[in-house]
């Protein structure tokens, strides 16, 4: 009778207490075992689920009625997904309707918060309320203003430029869907940029990103996002030159 021999056990393994990410899977043959190649493909399709999942404005309307802000429904010039998916600069502007909408409410207040879909509108879904619950709070507590809360379709990073500089706010922060990963469909980022116009470029922003409740968790989120707000209005200014020194020795 042959002798039964255990699989080894790959050095890596420890490792999978840290990360979701696909390690130590192992191999049967020239291949990975069946159970982790059938666990990639579902994770691939959730991830193209997330890419083509769409924005529900209504249900979101009815839970963000909690903070008492006016909401204002916009769109990008990308007239549908795969037009969102190919031309990436339509989704950085609004379209005709929307810069109409913004001109009626210019308000000059110190801050706009701008929910858009982007490359998973499932991860706003799931993060913006609990984040935005913690968030709002701490910035009205610090006397800022806040402009009307701005849901916007087909919506890309730099759209917050158009849209901040349109209602005149000294600040905007987008809360946006991040291109799912195959161990995470539902990550949201918040771009912060200060004095927000059209023609800016990646390096005027701050990002925070991975919020989720398995990546950075929201009170973490919300308090690290206030921090670089107040650090934002003290130095006038967002980017590589607005450095994240909380928690530092010395501070």
């Amino acid at each position: 009778m042959d002798k039964i021999t255990k699989p080894e056990v790959d050095p890596l393994s420890f490792l999978k207490e840290f990360t979701p990410a696909r390690i130590a899977i192992g191999s049967t043959g020239n291949s990975i075992p069946t159970k982790q190649s059938l666990e990639f493909k579902l994770a691939h399709a959730h991830a193209r689920d997330a890419v083509y999942s769409a924005m529900n404005n209504e249900l979101l309307i009815d839970d963000l009625q909690q903070f008492k802000l006016p909401i204002t429904q916009l769109r990008s010039q990308a007239v549908n997904r795969a037009q969102y998916l190919q031309r990436p600069d339509l989704g950085r502007l609004p379209d005709e309707r929307s810069i109409n909408q913004l001109a009626d409410q210019i308000t000059g207040d110190d801050v706009v918060i701008i929910i858009a879909d982007g490359l998973s509108a499932l991860a706003i879904h799931e993060n913006v309320m609990p984040l935005l619950s913690l968030l709002i709070p701490k910035l009205q507590s610090a006397k800022l203003k806040v402009a009307p809360l701005c849901l916007v379709q087909q919506g890309r990073v730099a759209i917050a430029d158009p849209i901040g500089d349109a209602l005149n706010a000294k600040l905007s922060i987008i809360l946006i869907g991040e291109r799912p990963g195959l161990s995470a469909a539902d990550s949201m980022g918040a771009y912060l940029t200060y004095n927000p116009k059209p023609g800016l470029k990646d390096n005027s922003r701050n990002c925070i990103s991975n919020i989720r409740p398995g990546g950075f968790n929201y009170v973490a989120a919300a308090d690290k996002i206030f921090y670089l707000v107040q650090e934002a209005f003290k130095r006038k200014l967002t980017g590589v030159e607005l450095k994240d020194n909380e928690g530092l020795l010395g501070e």
